[in-house]
């Protein structure tokens, strides 16, 4: 799993018919306390997340274990909007 947060959307009006109606939106891998670390990528949303939401995300395979995307071609997905983290005993993030 990777913590991520959501910096865009994506609109693809021909897509395979297994993604219909699925919201796909652009990720930024994070480090802990919420700053970019790494390359933005597309993942499918499973839990209403919206742009500026702390998410984790998971690819590969994996990405394929939701409800929403079984037998999907999808590589990456959101699986959970992160209300806050904690590292260390301090907390870096809480959702306001």
């Amino acid at each position: 799993m990777l913590i991520a947060k959501v910096i865009g959307t994506t609109v693809a009006t021909v897509k395979d018919e297994k993604l219909s109606g699925r919201k796909l939106l652009i990720v930024r891998p994070t480090d802990e306390a919420g700053a970019p670390a790494g390359k933005p990528f597309v993942a499918v949303d499973t839990v209403d997340a919206g742009v500026g939401d702390l998410v984790l995300t998971c690819a590969g395979s994996s990405a394929r274990q939701t409800d929403i995307t079984k037998d999907t071609p999808v590589d990456a997905v959101i699986m959970a909007v992160i209300d806050s983290l904690e590292v260390g005993g301090k907390t870096t993030f809480k959702k306001s």
